[in-house]
């Protein structure tokens, strides 16, 4: 000892004193365990710092009890250990039924409890802390404590006051500590092996296996990024180790429930849940209303609280609902339910809780971090073309596919014009990066490119032009394009590019060229920035423009499956697009992706194209579309079509409006063997020919729904939907009967 720096003597002398006073916190602490009812206690210490207040030295109790208790409390809480300090005589308070927005209430401890404490005073009214004892509560069972138990707890707080008066005589400083000492309840309950948990007759072992489903949920939560990641950790760390059959989780938006995950409920149940109001008198809403928990190991149990919910009740014996709370407020549930009745132990019931709250803040991190992708994307598509323009002798289609959310905006864009001079100019433009710069710029050029090319520049004009002015603009993001123009008279195509990747040519007999057009220097970097190079494409030639999100993983060249379906298309732009994408799903980048099938002289090429636009919100318009509709069939010597395709125009305009909440764009093209509708809208979820639209694995709630859809898949010959920019396609084809037989 004699022979160790004066530091190091100090130290070994202050942990010393520093025990004695620990010694003497633990053994009081075990002393007031003789409550009846007490699964967990808190010898609080005052300690007067910059920020005053209660810090825990000592934790004792049963485990998982023991790993949900506080480490520190305001001097001036509402919790009884702070009562009890600043009054001076025995406290109690609840956390049975927190108010929303009260932080400490749904995060003090992770599970609803009672708290009984008595003040630590010395003979010369010194205020030394706080002993506390907590009872975790249920809906079956309050805690209260007698006259005989309040004395017994204030006994034991007088002798251990008396105590730490003696140990302040002596010079030892009567303060918590840097860290509270954890001490498991020395008469913990038996082991339970039935439930699975721990092994029987070795103590601790039930406890610690709860807290290790606790830790590995916790350590999982921390990376998911979407709520299917979520569900599958539920799945492993709460329904599987508590024998749940099944599992439902639902979060709150605009004071409705809305189910986000699910596995082995009932699609029933899933419809009665999911969109429902927040109101009382239901187990789900009145869990989210009172940030309780509820939990009914019987069919019988369950009905004697809530008598109406049968859905609920069809194969499942046993339920445990969960509420999730961040910062006070109530943000979904958690609901188990099992096959077989189920009576939850005390500690599993609070091991669950506080599996709950991990649960909780994932599913706020990933509730906000949707809704910033989904306006992230909505402000990118909104800079996209809302539909492309429609011509006879070409056939056109587009699609956009945001990078994955952690990716960021990205710079893609795509126009089809129809030039002065007949022309049509098809062009796809990438700016650099994954930002909100990245998008307005992007916003910036497509306008720049877009009017240069309606001045009658040719394109490597239009690339020149556009290069000067992002060169000028307060950015250093540098881009990429492709314009092209196409004769529809004489199929002359003339192309430039701007270190963009060069655009494909499928041949009519299936052959791909990649077009030599000479690759030019990104817009931004130099003055002149594309060369034109002319070639002539044959009716029934497919052109494809994409960026460079439609290369395999960052190979820098397009997928031998993607360039295998662009050979084998059998003229169906649109199942071309939809199957090109798919090619190129991996996420890494966004992509943009333009076919324009040039159809000139070819057999079965479109004749004649209308349109027609309906307002936002004019349900007016429903009839009008109708009478469009009429007209066309009328002026092509189609009239006998007509009722079927009104029927069918009918309901799919009026989905569109409903649902999608934008203005539709009605179009109508003439094959020579069939008649084709389109109904366009701005909403890129897709329509579902069902009355429900949540099933028990997968989340379409996003989805519309309607009887209609049911009948304009039982009279169309065939129909589809098909993304675009900003929204959707929905696309109906009749066969055309003329003079008296079917073609």
């Amino acid at each position: 000892m004699d022979n160790l720096p004066e530091e190091h003597r100090a130290r070994r002398g202050r942990s010393a004193v520093g025990g004695e006073l620990r010694q003497v916190l633990v053994a009081s602490l075990s002393e007031a365990f003789v409550t009846p009812g007490a699964l967990a206690g808190i010898v609080f210490l005052a300690e007067m710092a910059e920020q005053p207040r209660l810090k825990a030295a000592v934790i004792q109790g049963s485990v998982p009890f023991l790993f949900g208790m506080p480490d520190a409390i305001s001097l001036d809480a509402g919790q009884a250990s702070a009562i009890a300090w600043r009054t001076g005589v025995f406290a109690t308070s609840s956390a049975a039924a927190p108010t929303p927005g009260a932080e400490e209430a749904c995060r003090l401890i992770p599970f609803p409890y009672s708290a009984a404490s008595v003040p630590l005073v010395g003979g010369d009214g010194t205020r030394y802390g706080a002993l506390t004892l907590i009872h975790p509560l249920t809906l079956e069972a309050e805690w209260v404590l007698g006259p005989r138990e309040r004395r017994v707890l204030s006994g034991v707080a007088a002798r251990l006051g008396a105590e730490l008066d003696a140990l302040s005589a002596r010079g030892v400083v009567v303060a918590p500590g840097p860290n509270a000492v954890l001490v498991a309840r020395p008469d913990a309950v038996e082991e339970d092996a039935s439930a699975g948990w721990g092994a029987p007759g070795v103590p601790g072992t039930s406890g610690l296996s709860l807290m290790y489903q606790v830790h590995r949920l916790g350590t999982r939560l921390s990376h998911v990024t979407s709520y299917d990641e979520i569900l599958a950790a539920v799945k492993d760390h709460m329904m599987v180790p508590f024998g749940a059959s099944g599992t439902m989780v639902g979060q709150v938006t605009d004071d409705r429930l809305w189910v986000v995950g699910s596995s082995g409920v009932s699609t029933a149940l899933i419809r009665e849940v999911h969109a429902s109001k927040l109101l009382p008198g239901s187990p789900w809403t009145d869990t989210v209303l009172t940030c309780f928990p509820s939990f009914f190991h019987s069919p019988s149990a369950l009905r004697r609280r809530y008598p109406d919910v049968h859905e609920a009740a069809e194969g499942v014996h046993g339920w445990a609902f969960l509420p999730l709370g961040v910062g006070g407020r109530p943000v979904g549930m958690c609901h188990l339910a099992f096959d077989e009745e189920r009576v939850l132990s005390t500690e599993e019931k609070a091991a669950l809780m506080m599996l709950a709250d991990l649960l909780a803040s994932a599913v706020e991190r990933v509730r906000l971090s949707t809704y910033e992708h989904t306006l992230a994307e909505s402000l990118q598509r909104t800079l996209l073309p809302r539909s492309l323009t429609a011509l006879p002798g070409v056939v056109t289609t587009a699609r956009y596919v945001p990078a994955r959310a952690e990716a960021g905006l990205g710079g893609d864009w795509y126009d089809v014009l129809q030039l002065p001079d007949g022309r049509i100019a098809l062009i796809v433009g990438d700016v650099e990066g994954h930002s909100t710069d990245s998008a307005i710029i992007m916003g910036q050029l497509r306008s720049a490119v877009m009017a240069y090319a309606k001045e009658g520049h040719d394109p490597a004009a239009v690339l020149n032009r556009a290069s000067r002015l992002l060169s000028e603009l307060d950015t250093e993001l540098i881009a990429t394009c492709c314009i092209a123009y196409l004769s529809l008279t004489d199929g002359v195509l003339e192309v430039a590019r701007a270190g963009h990747p060069a655009p494909v040519l499928r041949e009519p007999d299936g052959r791909l060229r990649s077009m030599n057009v000479v690759p030019g220097v990104p817009l931004g970097v130099a003055e002149c920035a594309g060369t034109n190079t002319s070639v002539i494409v044959s009716p029934g030639a497919t052109l494809m423009l994409y960026t460079d999100g439609m290369y395999a993983g960052r190979t820098g060249e397009l997928s031998p499956s993607a360039l295998k379906f662009l050979a084998e298309a059998d003229g169906d732009v649109e199942e071309l697009a939809d199957r090109l994408i798919e090619t190129a799903a991996d996420g890494h980048d966004d992509l943009s992706l333009l076919l324009a099938r040039f159809e000139g002289g070819v057999p079965g090429a479109s004749r004649r194209i209308e349109h027609f636009e309906i307002p936002r919100h004019d349900l007016a318009g429903v009839a009008a579309a109708r009478r469009f509709v009429r007209g066309c069939l009328r002026r092509w010597d189609a009239a006998e079509l007509s009722d079927t395709l009104e029927v069918i125009a009918s309901e799919a305009v009026t989905n569109a409006l409903i649902h999608a909440d934008s203005a539709v764009d009605v179009r109508m093209r003439e094959y020579a063997d069939h008649i084709r509708l389109e109904v366009r809208d701005s909403d890129a979820h897709p329509p579902l020919p069902s009355a429900m639209s949540v099933t028990d694995e997968t989340a379409q709630g996003e989805a519309e729904h309607g009887r209609g859809l049911l009948i304009v898949d039982s009279l169309a010959t065939v129909w589809g939907s098909s993304p675009h920019g900003r929204g959707k396609t929905v696309w109906m084809e009749l066969q055309h009967r003329k003079k008296g037989e079917y073609i």
